[in-house]
């Protein structure tokens, strides 16, 4: 059993877009600096942690070096789009078609 976050497991790391793991990455060096400058002052309580945030930040490294080698596909993105504009569009592309078979009709 892997040692690390629950959260960052192999698994989940390939479902996050680009932008989502260079913020973990992010999230995951202050939390390493923070621990470090705990244990220089001795307040450290979990050694554990330190291992296992190193660990989570090489998997992020390992899945942003795969993507670059094309190794590891990227997810596709999501689009959030509101459910209401969906239906408008229908409604915009039915009544252009109606005005378009009553223009060719009235030649």
């Amino acid at each position: 059993m892997s040692i690390g976050s629950k959260e960052l497991a192999p698994v989940e790391l390939d479902t996050f877009e680009d932008e989502r793991l260079v913020d973990e990455l992010k999230k995951a060096k202050e939390e390493l600096f923070n621990l470090r400058f705990q244990s220089a002052t001795g307040q450290l309580e979990s050694h554990g942690r330190l291992r296992a945030v190193k660990r989570d930040i090489a998997r992020i490294y390992t899945v942003i070096r795969e993507r670059e080698l094309g190794i590891r596909a990227t997810p596709a993105p999501v689009e959030k789009a509101p459910a209401k504009a969906k239906k408008s569009t229908k409604k915009a592309e039915a009544a252009e078609a109606e005005t378009t078979e009553t223009a060719e009709e009235a030649k």
